[in-house]
């Protein structure tokens, strides 16, 4: 028996809060034990700071496992493993001791092999100096190994999942090295995948392998035993470049003036002026839902892309940010009525989580 994935703004909503939220919460739950008995104190800050500050990242990652259908557990326990992992590397990478492009590659050597049941762990900290994490990281690669092989499918999935997995790897190692490498690497990069960077700029290019939402997407279709080649392809297609850059575009409006004040790179910055900047994001929200019009279950992703909208535009951050009203009233014009339902949902929810948390 299939469980059938809503295409209704307010059903879909319903059991994202009624049966997926609660599984990624008891997952992150679990992680957050193990994180506070990670014996090095450096290691085990930023694996806790990770989980507390990024929870949203699993949230909306978890809304994909509805694809999973009857293995929607499965999906959740694989999504919030791979997200933990990116969220903690991140923090790693952005507060880090070192500024070594080997360290951070070996450090995500294990987004690699999480995405490769096939393959054997790796010393991941071989170039820093903290190593004991009492095996942290390793057991959330083999928790998403584990998954994986539950899939038949997978070995259809596995090519595209780490095509998009190296991609993601590839931006981490760029941008986090000295800061007078950053750009020159970055644009390198960018000139080297030409063809999948048509019309993008260097910084939307690197934006766009930043989002881990076409993995989860061809990692849920796969445990759902509906994955084959033509629908690995189109996945692909569709959700690289445009979905994942206006997911991490979104993401980096966000962080805008929280990266000035620590002097961390944001993609946005590099837009000439405002105006550009929102004519850029309307142009990723209409290529967005262009893309995924041949997918199945067409509406979902619809609301996915809609959401994203909706959800990050109404996070607290934005009021910090300079036109951000101007901005917020274009995006929602563009992205359509569902997507003005997502960002009224979620400023409620965020009041309502914020008043339970001060109880």
């Amino acid at each position: 028996m299939s469980v059938k994935v809503p295409t209704q703004a307010v059903p879909l909503m319903l059991k994202v809060y009624k049966d997926v939220f609660p599984k990624v919460h008891r997952e992150l739950n679990s992680w957050k034990e193990e994180a506070e008995l990670i014996p090095d104190p450096e290691l085990r800050t930023q694996a806790l700071a990770s989980i507390a500050s990024k929870t949203f990242h699993c949230e909306g990652g978890g809304i994909y496992a509805l694809l999973a259908e009857e293995r929607m557990g499965e999906a959740v326990r694989f999504i919030v493993a791979y997200q933990t992992i990116s969220d903690y590397l991140d923090n790693l990478c952005d507060r880090s001791t070192s500024m070594d492009p080997d360290d951070f590659r070996q450090l995500h050597q294990s987004m690699t092999d999480a995405l490769t049941p096939s393959n054997e762990l790796k010393d991941y900290y071989a170039f820093r100096k903290e190593k004991n994490d009492g095996g942290y990281l390793e057991n959330l690669v083999r928790t998403c190994q584990s998954v994986l092989r539950l899939s038949k499918e997978y070995k259809v999935t596995e090519p595209y999942t780490t095509r998009l997995g190296c991609l993601y790897n590839d931006l981490q190692v760029h941008k986090h090295v000295k800061e007078e490498e950053r750009l020159p690497r970055l644009k390198s990069w960018f000139e080297n995948h030409q063809e999948k960077g048509q019309n993008l700029k260097w910084y939307e290019f690197s934006a766009c392998t930043g989002s881990t939402l076409g993995i989860f997407c061809l990692v849920s279709y796969a445990l759902a035993g509906k994955m084959n080649k033509s629908l690995a392809e189109r996945i692909e297609e569709s959700y690289f470049p445009y979905m994942q850059g206006l997911h991490i575009l979104l993401d980096y409006y966000i962080d805008q003036e929280e990266d000035r004040i620590e002097g961390d790179l944001n993609f946005c910055s590099y837009y000439e002026h405002e105006e550009m900047m929102k004519e850029r994001f309307v142009y990723f929200v209409e290529q967005t839902n262009r893309s995924i019009q041949s997918l199945p279950d067409r509406g979902f992703h619809e609301m996915v892309y809609e959401g994203l909208v909706g959800m990050y535009l109404a996070d607290h951050k934005v009021k910090a940010i300079q036109h951000a009203k101007d901005f917020v009233r274009s995006m929602l014009k563009a992205s359509g009525k569902k997507a003005t339902f997502f960002y009224i949902n979620t400023k409620m929810y965020n009041r309502f989580r914020g008043f339970k948390t001060a109880l």
